[in-house]
């Protein structure tokens, strides 16, 4: 198998294994068998210890003390965090955007999709499958604001933290759309999106920073909502890997 051929198994079996883990297809304390893995995704050996070390270093599985690895359980205080985490990186991402000071031309992806999500928010109703669209559009719109830093080291790290099960500004959008108070936290996340392009474009960095931080403490009161409802959390993408911080 050539290099680039091998990457790409690599990388495939990495999407493969941190999409299943997130989507609660691996229970927390499962453990995790090479052999399965490779049969599943279709991918030799290699890419698949390969994704195995990536989802360790992303805190998503656990090396057992006897070999091999099982997927580790999620406190509420570890999702938190890690929300509180991303919060800050995105913030810092929205200050370094204000203080370059992007061209019309860098603003312009993050415009059409904010347009894209407005137009949703004029429909009466949001109904399945606009929540979808909506997790999709909002997902573009997180990496295109994580781009106007252009820093890879900060795009590197804020990905990796989004990866956490219920991190990722995806995460927390899936949630939405399980509490009543669905639209109206749609609508403000929207605000929020609007407000901190609005600040980056009058390069107000102290602003932008702000406004991310605050979007991040919208996720956190979602994820304590559904955390209030223990019996839906499990029916939601990662609401397999949680348990609540007092019974550890």
């Amino acid at each position: 198998m050539s290099r680039e051929a091998e990457g790409s198994q690599t990388r495939k079996a990495e999407l493969a294994l941190r999409q299943a883990i997130v989507e609660g297809e691996f229970r927390a304390g499962e453990r995790l068998s090479e052999l399965t893995l490779t049969e599943r995704f279709g991918v030799s050996r290699t890419p698949v210890r390969a994704a195995l070390a990536r989802a360790e270093a992303e805190g998503l599985i656990e090396t057992l003390p006897s070999g091999g690895y099982v997927v580790r359980a999620f406190s509420e205080a570890d999702l938190t965090d890690a929300i509180d985490l991303r919060g800050l990186l995105e913030g810092f991402a929205a200050r370094r955007a204000a203080e370059r000071g992007p061209s019309r031309g860098e603003l312009a992806e993050a415009k059409l999709i904010l347009a894209g999500i407005d137009k949703l928010l004029l429909k009466p109703e949001m109904s399945a499958e606009d929540f979808d669209t909506y997790v999709d559009l909002n997902a573009r719109f997180h990496r295109a604001l994580w781009d106007l830093a252009q820093s890879p080291t900060i795009f590197r790290e804020v990905e990796r933290v989004a990866s956490l099960p219920f991190a990722s500004p995806s995460g927390f959008v899936r949630l939405q759309a399980h509490l009543p108070e669905a639209r109206a936290v749609v609508m403000l996340a929207q605000d929020h999106h609007a407000s901190v392009i609005e600040a980056i474009e009058a390069r107000e960095g102290a602003r932008a920073e702000a406004l991310m931080r605050e979007h991040a403490r919208l996720a956190r009161r979602n994820l304590q909502a559904a955390l209030a409802d223990r019996g839906r959390l499990d029916e939601l993408p990662g609401g397999p890997l949680i348990r609540h911080a007092a019974s550890l």
